[in-house]
């Protein structure tokens, strides 16, 4: 018996039809399950952060500059500050203040459908040895979440905390 084009697909045919029905279904059904959890619509719903009266007062002569945001969390999950950076200023950390002290913040839990207001006497973003800052600039500011990821903001140079 010689071996002939129409042979060698028929014999394919009958031996890769039973393993191939099995394969394009569950490939189906990954496929289905990766859009599914790629929407979000799987697991916890994520946390929806967003960034309003955002600032930077930056006195004149001052060797610091502080940077305050309020974060909003509309979402249903709760989420948390990890750190913020910006790539127009010096070295940043979150901190907080109280009566003679400061202390360096680790992160800065944001709870679902709360905020956090960071303002004078409490929590802010110290930029140690900040570029010159004139009032009325603006700077790019980036916020780290731990589910989140980065949330930019365009802050305002103040000179006076208000």
């Amino acid at each position: 018996m010689t071996w002939n084009t129409t042979c060698v697909v028929a014999f394919l045919r009958r031996a890769a039809g039973p393993v191939l029905a099995p394969l394009a279904a569950g490939g189906g059904a990954l496929a289905l399950l990766v859009a599914y959890t790629a929407t979000g619509a799987a697991g916890d719903p994520p946390p929806r952060i967003t960034i309003v009266d955002a600032r930077l007062v930056a006195p004149a002569g001052a060797a610091s500059a502080v940077a305050y945001f309020e974060i909003r969390n509309t979402g249903a999950v709760g989420d948390t500050l990890l750190y913020a950076d910006s790539p127009d200023t010096g070295i940043s950390m979150i901190r907080t203040t109280g009566p003679g002290r400061t202390d360096r913040v680790r992160s800065v839990p944001v709870p679902a459908g709360g905020r956090v207001r960071m303002a004078p006497g409490g929590l802010g973003v110290v930029i140690l040895d900040p570029p010159p800052l004139a009032p009325g600039a603006t700077v790019d500011y980036n916020l780290w979440f731990r589910y989140a990821g980065r949330v930019a903001v365009r802050t305002q140079v103040v000179a006076d905390p208000k």
